[in-house]
């Protein structure tokens, strides 16, 4: 009787044990995607900046340069796209084309020494590059955390686990 009573303690026990072992890993599941949700949302507030720069910067070109109309149309098309993406992988393909897209507009400025010149312009400029650094250094903690997730996601024994509960791998923002 005894021996019996002691198996079923610890039968009880293993069961116990992997049903803390499976909580453990779930919650470390959990932690890592709010994680990248963190870090996602940081990385939307420096492209919403971005975004409201862009107008700005397109009207101060556009009094000095105003014949470059495709470069302004594309420029705008692409802040469009950029600002209706709501998935991570259309706003990380929207946000390259941008990005694009804006590099074009600034090479047309060189072309204009009196642009080149122009306060407003200098002033968008310094905000639009700081803000091309702030959204380079979210998009990395972005990617930081988006490794450890799916570093999670695919090791043994948390990939038996991560499928069953609905956890994937996230992309990556490259651009």
């Amino acid at each position: 009787m005894q021996i019996l009573l002691l198996v079923g303690l610890v039968f009880l026990g293993v069961i116990v044990l992997i049903g803390l072992w499976l909580v453990g890993i779930y919650n470390s599941l959990v932690s890592l995607r709010q994680a990248v949700k963190n870090a996602w949302a940081q990385i939307e507030v420096q492209l919403k900046r971005r975004h409201d720069l862009i107008p700005n910067l397109v009207n101060t070109v556009k009094g000095y340069a105003a014949h470059e109309k495709e470069t302004f149309e594309r420029v705008i098309n692409a802040r469009a796209k950029a600002t209706q993406a709501t998935v991570p992988a259309d706003v990380i393909k929207a946000e390259g084309e941008l990005s694009s897209a804006l590099a074009r507009l600034l090479v047309v400025s060189e072309a204009y020494p009196e642009l080149k010149a122009n306060q407003n312009f200098l002033s968008l400029q310094e905000e639009l590059t700081s803000t091309e650094n702030r959204v380079a250094y979210a998009r990395q903690f972005y990617n930081d955390n988006v490794t450890k997730l799916n570093t999670r996601v695919q090791s043994f024994p948390a990939v038996l686990i991560a499928g069953m509960l609905g956890f994937k791998e996230e992309p990556f923002f490259e651009t």
